[in-house]
């Protein structure tokens, strides 16, 4: 196996991680601070969202300089100290590269929308207006209203799968990819372990640029459905890996919305483009397609079961699974996946349980560790995250009051999962001494890395075990993954088999008390169980367990 199957991975959002200077943003330095912290829950690499030269109007996502460092964070100094200093604690450092698009302040834009004929003119997708003088077509962007905008100096519009301010780069260019391909390498050679890749199943636009069918009342359909996982987008892919990721001792996890469990053997795995892909069938079970926060779906956890049990099958034999249930763009999982009345340290615990022993890599997400929690802020004026706005201007137009509007971004912003680190109780959650760039949680004063590291029963003290176990017991990382009581409604229950030792783990997600066959789990060593009570072949609402036959 390689160094990324066996390890944990982490999510780290600098803007909310740590402030070393009271500037109320977090710095390299901040990171670097806490890397025992990090080296403390067993992680072995360490995803940084962006922080690249950027004008942050999407947090560093839309990025100005692919080779730099964006002053607020620290140098390109600071950020080699930070790869020494990782490495030193057997830590690699994983970067975002979004490749899709740039800032509109990137040296490659102005220079593109100057003119149709400079050096750069099709470094960008650019298409004349209509003979009404609207938009080339009636997609959506991805944050709301129309994607494309219209740029005076050059006489056309632009197309911009997310802000505006984000124009998309067109792949279609060999001298983009080239460009793309040195900042990678760039990166490479300074010592980086591995990369995310953003929002990759946008690179390839259609041959033909047309109008779709609207899915709403603004008369527009969802860029995404017109140009996600184009045919030959994986001729890019390949070349960025044999460009980029070959011969290198790293490992790269694209985020690909839209790809399905059974098309992930061309993504994943030894033909594949990628070591390992976010999909999000699990995270979007109340959305059909792209998210849509005004209009979710009833879901079951069985449907949660199968979204899982379908990645597990597609990656068993070809390609390796990222295991995660947070991330930037998603709320907190304890508000996600449960009733609003239910108890948050215990189904922090459960997801914690299930996200450490499937096959694959697990993927922390920052706070999730403490099971931080979502925050519903009493006006949309309080909130940061662009597509939260795109979000609940669209409720608005649907018909949607403020009050079922804002509901809808309480329930799904991205704000929740980038609000500070909870470090301790003292003042902004001893995250910065300045006035913090998000509000903190109100609940950071009990939910805070000091207050559970002395507690035993804490959700910070459950994930430190799990790690523990996972590192004592190679099965978790190398065996086979077996699917028990498939049909069952609440629990989720599985084993790890290898030649050495099966592991099975049964979880119940739901809130009520639920009966199992007592021999998987009797006569069997303990590993870990949740809830002050246990008796074999009954679980209690949220309880789980893990148990070993060696």
């Amino acid at each position: 196996m390689k160094w990324w199957q066996k390890t944990i991975a982490y999510e780290l959002y600098p803007k909310s991680f740590m402030d070393t200077r009271s500037q109320g943003t977090g710095t390299i330095e901040g990171i670097i601070e806490k890397l025992d912290y990090l080296a403390s829950l067993g992680i072995g690499a360490v995803w940084i969202t962006p922080m690249y030269r950027s004008p942050m109007v999407d947090n560093g996502y839309d990025i100005a300089d692919y080779t730099s460092v964006d002053p607020s964070y620290g140098t390109i100094d600071d950020m080699k100290r930070l790869i020494e200093e990782a490495k030193k604690r057997n830590i690699r450092i994983v970067l975002d590269l979004v490749f899709n698009h740039s800032s509109d302040k990137h040296p490659w834009f102005l220079e593109s929308k100057k003119s149709k004929d400079n050096p750069k003119a099709d470094w960008y997708i650019w298409r004349d207006a209509k003979e009404d003088g609207s938009a080339p077509t009636n997609w959506r962007g991805i944050f709301g209203g129309s994607a494309w905008t219209w740029c005076e100096e050059r006489q056309q519009y632009y197309l911009h799968t997310f802000a505006s301010q984000q124009p998309d780069l067109n792949w279609a260019e060999p001298a983009v990819r080239r460009a793309l391909y040195d900042a990678a390498n760039f990166w490479v050679n300074l010592g980086v372990g591995g990369f995310r890749i953003d929002a990759i199943t946008y690179v390839r636009k259609p041959d033909v640029f047309e109008d779709g069918t609207p899915d709403g009342d603004d008369g527009m359909i969802s860029v995404h459905d017109m140009t996600a996982n184009q045919p030959g987008i994986l001729d890019y892919l390949h070349e960025f890996k044999k460009e980029v990721s070959e011969g290198h001792d790293i490992f790269t996890v694209a985020e690909a919305n839209g790809v399905s469990a059974d098309e992930l053997k061309y993504w994943v795995g030894e033909n594949g483009a990628f070591d390992m892909l976010f999909e999000f069938s699990h995270t979007n079970l109340e959305f059909k397609g792209i998210e849509t926060w005004c209009r979710p779906e009833p879901w079951e956890i069985s449907d949660l079961k199968r979204a899982l049990r379908n990645s597990q099958e597609a990656t068993k034999d070809n390609g390796w699974y990222p295991a995660f249930f947070e991330n930037h763009d998603r709320p907190r999982c304890v508000n996600h996946y449960f009733p609003e009345n239910a108890d948050h340290k215990a189904a922090a615990k459960a997801m914690g349980m299930l996200m450490m022993s499937l096959r694959g890599t697990p993927f922390l997400y920052q706070g999730q560790e403490l099971g931080m929690e979502n925050v519903a802020w009493p006006s949309i004026d309080c909130y940061n995250d662009i597509s939260s706005y795109g979000q609940y201007e669209f409720a608005l137009s649907e018909g949607f009051s403020k009050e079922e509007a804002l509901a809808c971004v309480h329930a799904f912003s991205r704000d929740s999962a980038r609000t500070p680190m909870q470090w301790d109780d003292s003042e902004n959650a001893g995250f910065t001494e300045g006035k913090p760039w998000l509000p903190v949680n109100e609940n950071y004063r009990t939910l805070n890395v000091k207050a559970e590291s002395i507690d035993p029963d804490s959700v910070l003290s459950w994930f430190r075990k799990l790690a523990e176990i996972r590192n004592e017991h190679p099965v978790l990382m190398d065996g086979s993954w077996n699917e028990l009581m498939a049909d069952d409604p609440d629990l989720i229950a599985y084993e790890r088999k290898n030649d050495n030792e099966t592991v099975t783990v049964i979880i119940n997600l739901s809130e009520k008390e639920r009966e199992y066959d007592p021999s998987l789990t009797e006569g069997k060593e303990i590993l870990l169980v949740s809830g002050d009570a246990f008796k074999h072949g009954n679980l209690h609402g949220l309880q789980c367990v893990m148990v070993t036959d060696k």
